[in-house]
C-alpha cells in the first residue's frame, strides 16, 4: 500500500510534468495521475471526473493532491476533493522539483509528503547571481 499523487492543475502543467519525472526517473515509484482542468469548467461537474482520477491513484493510504496555484479553479477543486472521504492533502505551487522529492521519498506516509512537497519546491528554486 502507497500514498497516491494527484496533479490537479491548468490545462497542459500536470501531464507534462509527470513525463518528465517519468523519463528522468524511469519509472515511478508512486502511482501518479494528471488531471487538467480548462479554463472554463465548471467545478460542480468536474468534481465527479476529479474524484475518479483521486480514487484511481489511491494505493490504501490517501492521496497527495499537488495543484499548481493556490487558489485558481485547480487548488478550488483540489480543497473539495479533501472534503470526500478519500484521505487526501492538497500542496499548491506545483513544480518539477516538488514532484521529483516527493517520488524520491516514496516511502513516506501521507502526513510527512506535504512538507517534503514544499521543501522541494522552495530548494528547487535558485537564484543564480554572477
Amino acid at each position: 500500500m502507497s500514498v497516491g499523487i494527484l496533479l490537479l492543475t491548468h490545462p497542459g502543467t500536470g501531464r507534462g510534468l509527470i513525463d518528465v519525472a517519468t523519463r528522468l526517473l524511469r519509472q515511478l515509484p508512486l502511482k501518479a495521475e494528471a488531471f487538467e482542468l480548462a479554463f472554463d469548467a465548471d467545478l460542480d461537474t468536474m468534481l465527479p471526473l476529479a474524484s475518479a482520477a483521486m480514487r484511481k491513484v489511491d494505493g490504501g493510504q490517501g492521496v497527495l493532491i499537488l495543484t499548481d496555484l493556490y487558489g485558481a479553479s485547480p487548488s478550488n477543486l483540489a480543497q473539495r476533493l479533501t472534503r470526500l472521504g478519500t484521505p487526501a492533502r492538497r500542496v499548491a505551487g506545483l513544480n518539477l522539483p516538488m514532484l521529483l522529492r516527493v517520488m524520491n521519498y516514496a516511502e513516506l506516509p501521507l502526513a510527512e509528503l506535504p512538507a517534503v512537497a514544499a521543501a522541494g519546491a522552495k530548494n528547487g528554486a535558485i537564484v543564480d547571481d554572477p
